[in-house]
This record gives C-alpha cells, structure tokens and sequence, in this order.
C-alpha cells in the first residue's frame, strides 16, 4: 500500500529534510528579533554607577577616629541625571542623591537604624527622603480617579479595572534597585545608593542646604555620632586641573 506521501512524489527522507530547512529558516529570521528584545530589555534595565570611596566626593563628612566616611553627590544637573537614570526626577521635583558610605576601619558597620534628614538652606525646611509609595505617586498618571460614576446601564454592577498609571514595570525596578538599602559596611568596603528628596517649589534646593545621616553603629553596637554633609562643597568644587 502505497502511502500518502510517497503519492505525491515526496519521499519521507525529503520531506523530514524540507521541514529541517524550514525550521532552521524560521529560527534565522526569530534569531535577530530576540537578540533586539533581549538588548532591549538590558538597555531598560538600572544600572548603579560606579561607586568610589567617599573620601573622593566633594560633599562629605570624615570621622577619622572611627574611619567612616559618609559622601552625599547630588544628580542635579539633567545630563547627570540621563547618565544614571531612565525616569525624569528633576522634572517630577525629586532631587535624587547618592548616598556613599565608606567603612576604612577593620570592623563592619551596622546601617540598619539609618536615619536621613535633608534641610534646605533657604526654607531651612526638613525632608525626609521619599519612599518607593511616594515615588510612585509622583510619577503614576492616573487617567480616571475611580470615583467616577459607572456608566453601565444595567442593574448588574461590572467589575471596574484599576486605574492605568504611566509607570512602566522598568520604572517600578527602577525605584527599588536604585534605593539605598545596605544593612551593613564591611571593613575596607563602600555601600551606596539613592536617596530621594522632594524639592518641588523649591528654586535652589543645594544652596546652603545640608544633609544628616545618623544611626550608624559600630561592631559593639555603640552609635557613632551623626554625619553632617554640607551641600555647599559640591555647588563650590573645582576641580584639580
């Protein structure tokens, strides 16, 4: 009996051959499109900058009795800002500030406790820093409150979907992995990450301000004393030529 395929004239052989070269062909063409998502994705993706020891930033304040150093660099300038993040922070009224933490003694540090105040020099408001709810807030746009009332013309309530925001699930990443969020500083070691501060309405929030950081503990558990960053060394710095 003679089969369906040998009927038409393809052997099985050249028929498993045809399907061989189909395959391979449709994984030549799928081939770039995912090499282009997967880039894609990459180029989406935080990436931290390059952390060096605080002792190197302008703005900081050096305990040399217990060989901690804490730096506060500001992303203030839009080219700064575009180098390390994807969201637009300055336009949204957050200053976002890196946050170093240089341990150059031979115990860990403990930075579960840390405290962050940042007062302005010209209010001499005090702000905390923003968390990721805040964060969210600012940058989500809500195209309907919620509250608006339902439309639907029967009796049958209908489930209403959530509100749509405008923050992508890269800007969401973005947030939490750009956030100081270090328990500890081991010995020789530095541990930063972004602080976030709401300047909004605020002309010049670097001029005169200054930042606090405190709660810090050494390996007794004894809190070193607090750490006062003036921001004017940052506005003022020159560097060596």
């Amino acid at each position: 009996m003679t089969s369906e395929l040998s009927g038409s004239g393809i052997l099985p052989g050249a028929c498993q051959k045809l399907q061989s070269r189909k395959s391979k062909l449709l994984l030549a063409m799928l081939g770039p499109l995912v090499i282009l998502a997967t880039l894609a994705y990459a180029a989406k993706q935080y990436t931290p900058p390059r952390i060096y020891n605080a002792k190197t930033y302008p703005a900081r304040d050096e305990h040399p009795m217990e060989k901690i150093t804490v730096a506060g660099d500001p992303y203030d300038l839009q080219e700064k800002e575009e180098a390390a993040f994807h969201l637009k922070y300055k336009e949204n009224g957050f200053l976002p500030i890196l946050l170093v933490i240089s341990n150059d003694g031979d115990a860990p540090i403990s930075v579960l406790n840390l405290k962050i105040e940042y007062v302005t020099g010209t209010r001499k408001a005090k702000l905390l820093p923003a968390t990721e709810d805040d964060l969210y807030r600012r940058f989500s746009h809500l195209e309907r409150r919620g509250d608006e009332p339902s439309r639907n013309p029967t009796p049958i309530p209908l489930p209403r979907k959530g509100p749509k925001t405008g923050v992508s699930a890269e800007g969401r990443d973005e947030f939490q992995a750009s956030m100081f969020k270090a328990k500890a500083v081991e010995p020789h070691e530095n541990q930063a990450g972004f602080v976030f501060f709401d300047v909004e309405g605020i002309s010049q929030p670097l001029a005169g301000s200054h930042l606090y950081v405190s709660g810090l503990k050494d390996n007794n558990g004894q809190e070193l004393m607090y750490f006062e960053i003036p921001m004017e060394k940052y506005l003022t710095y020159q560097p060596v030529k």
